[in-house]
């Protein structure tokens, strides 16, 4: 099983809650095999790949 992507570090993050948002719209478009979720331990918008 391939790890988990870090998309957005929320730590460093300079984006506003709304761009994140947007962004995240667009990645579940660009990236249909990936659950897209908020990573609380690493504190971090991830990309999962989903199991068929």
């Amino acid at each position: 099983m391939e790890p988990d992507k870090i998309l957005i570090d929320i730590r460093t993050c300079e984006l506003t809650l709304s761009e994140v948002m947007k962004q995240i719209e667009i990645w579940k478009k660009e990236m249909p095999d990936y659950e897209i979720f908020m990573d609380g331990d690493a504190y971090s918008i991830s990309a999962r790949k989903l199991r068929h």
